[in-house]
């Protein structure tokens, strides 16, 4: 006798959702490597434009895709005033949102600028797997070779993995990197909707978005096997973002670059540890002796908090001197020291 069948839930509906800004010459090596996305079986793929006050050719150029696009292609448009990120990004996910209807599915977003490796949807659909919302992996794929940069984005990598050593959870990628861009990120639509869609922030809505997620106790997996490249342009749409910050790099090179004492940061991983285990034994003598604050207070924020990622993430305040801004240069020998360290020593 054969044994009853185990029910498979169907694969998600995905829309992949991109705002644009007078991105005429950059959309078409975007709409290239949509077309080549390899879609796991089953999965059906939606193409979400969000034109954002486009005065060059944007329109035309998505129009002309949109007609033998390899997928379903919507496009909207917004007439928004001054560049604003949030705004334009939370304009095409609601897109999204719409799109996929009542029965939701996966909303993944990139920039217009930006091109995703092949494998992209399988990579991060399995991620998804594991986690509430997935921040992908970005690297740069054109332009000069930005050695500055590249050392900043070690440096923070490495910081990662020192946060993941001294504070495991169990749905982090075995392969990490520490970006949350809004060129690489998903989640479900439930969780876009009860976090509130991305923040109207001229930039930096991603990582904000990433904050909020932890916050609220969904589960932030930062994954490299979902791989998106973008632009090493120095003329952004926004302030204050990824070409900005190349350009400010160009001009005052990493002497001028200043970053959070790696020690601070490290004492809160700590601290993000040590509250976990206290929200699942309800022993908070610990960590009040700790982080210098009252048992009453932690059980206070504990009530509020549905599972241990949020207490985690609320209940740990700044290092005891506060979070010190050091040169750069200073941070890398600090942290070099730190991940030579044996474990015992760094947790």
């Amino acid at each position: 006798m054969s044994s009853p069948a185990v029910p498979v839930d169907p694969p998600p509906a995905l829309a992949i959702c991109i705002p644009a800004r007078n991105e005429a010459r950059r959309l078409p090596r975007l709409f290239d490597a949509l077309d080549r996305l390899l879609v796991p079986a089953g999965t059906q793929v939606v193409i979400c434009l969000l034109l954002d006050s486009c005065s060059d050719g944007s329109a035309g150029v998505t129009a002309d895709y949109a007609a033998h696009a390899r997928h379903p292609v919507h496009i909207a448009t917004h007439d928004g005033g001054p560049a604003n990120a949030g705004i334009s990004r939370h304009a095409a996910m609601s897109l999204g949102m719409a799109v996929l209807g009542p029965a939701g599915g996966i909303l993944l977003t990139t920039d217009a600028d930006s091109w995703p490796r092949a494998d992209w949807l399988g990579a991060t659909v399995n991620g998804l797997a594991a986690a509430d919302l997935m921040a992908g992996n970005v690297l740069r794929g054109d332009g000069p070779q930005d050695q500055a940069q590249d050392r900043i984005e070690r440096y923070y990598a490495h910081l990662h993995l020192l946060r993941r050593r001294v504070d495991p959870v169990a749905w982090e990628a075995e392969a990490m990197h520490h970006h949350a861009s809004g060129a690489n990120m998903a989640m479900r639509t439930e969780v876009y909707a009860a976090l509130g869609g991305f923040p109207p922030l001229i930039s930096g809505e991603d990582a904000q978005l990433a904050d909020d997620a932890a916050r609220a106790g969904f589960r932030v997996r930062r994954d490299a096997a979902s791989v998106v490249h973008t632009s090493a342009r120095r003329q952004g749409r926004a302030r204050g973002g990824l070409a900005t910050a190349l350009d400010l790099l160009d001009r005052i090179g990493l002497d001028g670059v200043r970053v959070t004492h790696p020690v601070d940061q490290l004492w809160q991983y700590r601290q993000h540890a040590l509250a976990r285990r206290a929200f699942g034994t309800a022993e908070w003598s610990p960590l009040a002796a700790a982080i210098g604050l009252s048992t009453d207070h932690l059980r206070g924020v504990a009530r509020d908090c549905p599972n241990a990622e949020a207490f985690a993430m609320r209940a740990v305040p700044e290092a005891p001197g506060g979070m010190r801004q050091i040169p750069f240069e200073v941070a890398e020998a600090a942290l070099a020291m730190l991940t030579a360290a044996p474990p015992a020593q760094a947790a």
